[in-house]
């Protein structure tokens, strides 16, 4: 049987346990707080149960089954055909956590960081097996959102990028290659671009943050959870992709040279945001709306596997 282990039980890292017990893999977890740790099997269970209430799992007590926690990362990666891991978003961090996984996960390991923004040339440079390491950056949560991005550094083996592919698409999810290191990878770039025009057009008293969410949710967004932009624009003129882009350039140019500033991230203007947002929110709320929010993309995965995977 396969085995993969999972460095950080966090949000990210329970939700890759949820992924690769539900394709049969065994599961060994670690994380350096053992009351992180400890919660591990009740969050992971209640996310299984999300699943199977939506058809998407068949057996929870078969796939928690396959699922261990360990107390530290040698143990977990002992037997290791592939570790994922999902520290803090410090370079610092990766780099002294991914030091420990070179020295004690077996050397056919694939060694995958679900780092959402560093590069992994910034943390792996100095590793005998940096050959073997690589971003695999998905989207939260990684149960119900299956796209994963795949970046290698420099030096990658382009062996360990094929292997890491087939390894995530036989799990279920859906790799995509990013050919080349860049910050941020390609979704939070495109994330990026559309949040720094929500925050310039919110901030700028334009529209409201709810009627902004609206103009996604129930505009872009519903096109968007089928299609991509390329193929949204492909059916947005009567000619495709080359007629639309000779009838909508020169408005695009004049968005581009009109672009959000980065001040839209300051202080000033996120003060005026959370003004407009109103409804403080608690963490209790916040869990309350992340439970809705999983149930709701449960849903959707379940509607999509239902037309074929559209």
């Amino acid at each position: 049987m396969a085995e993969v282990a999972i460095i950080g039980a966090g949000l990210i890292g329970r939700a890759w346990a949820i992924v690769f017990a539900r394709a049969g893999w065994s599961v060994q977890v670690t994380d350096v707080d053992a009351a992180t740790l400890a919660e591990v099997p009740a969050l992971v269970r209640a996310g299984m149960d999300e699943l199977h209430r939506h058809g998407l799992l068949d057996d929870v007590d078969t796939a928690m089954a396959k699922i261990t926690t360990c107390p530290n990362v040698a143990s977990a990666v002992r037997n290791a055909d592939l570790v994922q891991e999902n520290g803090p978003e410090r370079e610092d961090v990766k780099a002294s956590i991914f030091a420990e996984l070179d020295r004690h996960a077996p050397p056919t390991a694939i060694l995958a960081s679900s780092s959402s923004a560093i590069v992994s040339s910034r943390f792996t440079h100095a590793l005998a097996g940096r050959g073997r390491c690589l971003i695999a950056h998905p989207v939260n949560p990684p149960h119900l959102v299956p796209v994963v991005e795949l970046c290698g550094s420099p030096w990658t083996s382009p062996e360990v990028l094929e292997r890491a592919k087939a390894i995530y698409e036989e799990i279920g999810q859906i790799p995509v290659v990013v050919n080349r290191e860049l910050e941020g990878f390609v979704l939070n770039r495109l994330q990026g671009a559309l949040l720094a025009e929500a925050f310039r057009l919110v901030g700028e008293g334009v529209i409201s943050p709810a009627d902004l969410d609206k103009t996604v949710k129930d505009g872009l967004g519903l096109r968007w959870s089928f299609m991509g932009p390329f193929e949204t624009i492909d059916l947005n003129a009567p000619g495709g992709i080359d007629d639309y882009c000779r009838r909508y350039t020169d408005f695009y140019r004049r968005l581009s040279e009109d672009a959000a500033e980065p001040s839209v991230w300051d202080r000033p203007n996120v003060d005026r945001i959370l003004g407009a947002w109103g409804a403080a929110s608690n963490s209790a709320s916040r869990r309350e709306r992340s439970n809705w929010r999983d149930a709701r993309l449960a849903a959707l995965q379940a509607h999509k596997h239902s037309l074929g995977g559209v």
